[in-house]
């Protein structure tokens, strides 16, 4: 079979096995509930019968067992244990290892996970024998459950066959299901002289009576369902029929004259569910493009303005209008729910939990919050580290909690939420939280800072992101080599966020990412100091006003404006850059919401609203903080994107005299003697 279609396969099936593993962890929280048992069994269906059918047929046999099993919970011969969880999951992690392998083969792994699923469940697992290539002997259907009468229209697409499927082979799938009638109409084949051998041009009507719920008849057709028309029907739905323990929700009959959840006609339906699958480079490569579109359209309204040719000004404005809509079309296809990647450290947590001989329990909030795809791709790693060092070294043994007043199972609580142009994500727990003065000691050790240096609390929970630094004195298998913060640190500066640490002893730890909701295309605002050029960041902008020598001269020197009864000190960026101009008779204070509060920015002139497309300054800037990136102007002058947050911790960091715990405590007097 072609690469192309096992590549498909392997794509569907990855989505299957996230559910299948979701449905496991939670079980294992909910072993009496009857719905995950259902999810996980159909989950283990569909990859067995699907993997059969394009030529994973090692993978399917394997998954066939773990199947059995499940039945045999399903019909309450087996109880979930935490025994069958943690077998599942190692079998899990064998039919993903199996999945990534070209030809689906095996290992020796199978082997022995297979025996012990023989220990546990009493019974011999075999591997059964193909009927034909591609097709599997599946198990008897699952008894226990009333039976009922479906009437399934199944018409595939005409270039079924040339996607690699054999519509045979899923009527046998089918027919395993229960007793079934399948009758083939051949009212769509065309005269021989006319017929083109790799199209499919029959359909079927079936008659099946089975006690499996609609969702298993449906799984059957999972890969294929957006390229074909398929009903799924009960023939009729008694109150008597309807099992007392169902291993899965049945749906009510679908009203007269339209279809059921699960049979839709894909190609009439309002809100058409299919998906087109695009590779990931293809997709930056598309954003990118609309980016060079951005700053040509950029170029082409500083040629209309300049001209003043009406014709020529109605053409850029058009362009600029249709640059903006593709600008959002493409960005809000790189969004996605961070749910993905919340979701898979529920198995790390519970790894970690059955290694560490802890209790603990994940909680997730905001998994809804989209993220750029190229965000989300570099998080896995630091939100990893974070979990790891949680679990080892922030979250008690169930004992000591229990000493400590606390309940036995601990909390780690993973939460996203937009604020402004970033997204936070923030790792909290209920441990032991920071001793501060443990880090300080350690890091006097590491020679990291002297005994004399004078540090605030915030000072000393930024040491542990330093390189090789760890309070751990012994190395374990999860922490303690100074490695994983240091990755933590790394990865969020590469995304131009920045990290916030809050503990308190005995009470938890809370680590917060801050990080920009996209890196390629960014709304800003276009300002001009002297002949340098800034974008500031339009989502964090609150607004302008105007700043006069004679606002100055009331301020008595200092560096603050009164804005409608409010003292917002400021920052001159011309002073801030070192810009060596004369300073204009009226300047700008650009009003920004920064995490500290709000700050302003002085600058000679706001030149309006501007589609900013980011580009990085290179390895050579890496460590100029304040600078987010650079952009290209129409007129090929180059402007630098200002980080507003980061410029404000610089200044107060930097520059305010004493040691400051807080940015937000630093007085007007301190922050205009910094600027």
């Amino acid at each position: 079979m072609s690469d192309k279609y096992k590549q498909a396969f392997q794509e569907e099936a990855r989505e299957i096995l996230v559910e299948l593993e979701a449905a496991l962890l939670e079980l294992n929280e909910n072993p009496e509930d009857s719905e995950l048992v259902g999810r996980a069994f159909r989950a283990l269906h569909t990859i067995k019968g699907s993997g059969a059918m394009f030529g994973f047929d090692d993978l399917a046999a394997f998954t066939h067992n773990l199947e059995n099993a499940f039945d045999g919970v399903r019909n309450g011969r087996l109880r979930v244990t935490p025994e069958l969880i943690n077998l599942s999951l190692s079998a899990f992690d064998q039919i993903r290892a199996m999945l990534e392998e070209s030809a689906g083969a095996g290992s020796s792994a199978a082997g022995e996970i297979l025996s012990k699923l023989q220990e546990l469940t009493g019974k011999k697992e075999s591997v059964p024998a193909p009927s034909a290539p591609g097709a599997l002997q599946s198990s008897r259907p699952p008894s226990g459950g009333a039976k009922r009468d479906w009437e399934i229209r199944f018409s595939p697409g005409a270039d079924l066959l040339c996607n690699g499927t054999n519509p045979l082979l899923l009527l046998r799938e089918l027919k395993q299901l229960g007793s079934a009638k399948i009758t083939a109409n051949m009212g769509g084949v065309p005269p021989l002289r006319e017929l083109d051998p790799e199209r499919c041009y029959l359909s079927w009507d079936i008659e099946l009576s089975t006690s499996v719920p609609r969702e298993a008849i449906h799984d059957v057709f999972i890969f294929v369902e957006d390229t074909c028309e398929l009903s799924i029907e009960p023939v009729a739905a008694p109150a008597s029929n309807v099992p007392a323990a169902s291993s899965g929700v049945t749906a009510p009959p679908a009203p007269p004259g339209k279809y059921p959840p699960y049979g839709r006609r894909a190609y009439d339906s309002p809100d058409n569910a299919s998906s087109i699958r695009v590779p990931a480079n293809k997709l930056d490569r598309f954003v990118n493009l609309v980016g060079e579109l951005v700053t040509v359209q950029a170029r082409l309204g500083e040629i209309a303005t300049r001209l003043e040719n009406p014709d020529v000004v109605a053409v850029s404005e058009e362009i600029e209008r249709l640059t903006s809509a593709l600008r959002e079309t493409s960005m809000s296809i790189r969004m996605l729910p961070i749910r993905a990647t919340f979701e898979r450290f529920r198995r790390l947590v519970h790894d970690l939990a059955r290694d560490l001989h802890k209790e603990v329990e994940l909680t997730i909030e905001g998994a809804d919050t989209e993220l750029d795809k190229t965000v989300i791709d570099q998080l896995n790693d630091p939100l990893m580290h974070l979990i790891r060092n949680s679990m080892d070294h922030g979250v008690e043994a169930p004992a000591e909690r229990s000493r400590g007043g606390k309940r036995p199972t601990a909390s780690i609580h993973l939460s996203a939420r937009h604020s402004g142009a970033n997204v936070l994500i923030a790792v909290a727990d209920d441990g032991c939280g920071i001793n501060a003065k443990a880090v300080r000691e350690r890091a006097i050790e590491k020679g990291l800072v002297t005994a004399e240096t004078q540090l605030t609390e915030a000072d000393v929970f930024s040491l542990i992101l330093a390189p090789g630094f760890s309070t751990a004195r012994q190395i374990t298998d999860v922490s303690g080599r100074g490695v994983g913060m240091d990755v933590v640190r790394r990865s969020v500066e590469a995304l131009r966020g920045t990290i916030d640490i809050t503990s308190k002893p005995g009470a938890g730890t809370s680590i917060t990412l801050r990080l920009p909701l996209t890196l390629a295309i960014i709304d800003g605002l276009l300002v001009r100091i002297g002949e340098a050029y800034f974008v500031l960041p339009l989502a964090t902008t609150l607004e302008c006003i105007e700043l006069t020598r004679q606002d100055v001269e009331q301020a008595n020197g200092k560096h603050i404006a009164n804005v409608r009864g409010e003292i917002i000190p400021y920052i001159r960026l011309r002073e801030y850059f070192d810009i060596r101009t004369e300073r204009p008779e009226r300047e700008q204070i650009m009003v920004a919401e920064t995490e500290t509060g709000r700050y302003g920015f002085v600058v000679d002139q706001v030149l309006g609203d501007h589609q900013t497309v980011i580009k990085n300054l290179g390895r050579f800037y890496r460590h100029v903080q304040v600078i987010s990136g650079a952009t290209i102007l129409g007129d090929g002058n180059v402007a630098l994107i200002l980080d507003p947050h980061r410029l404000v911790q610089d200044v107060v960091r930097t520059m305010a005299p004493g040691p400051v715990s807080d940015p937000r405590e630093v007085p007007s007097k301190a922050l205009s003697a910094a600027v």
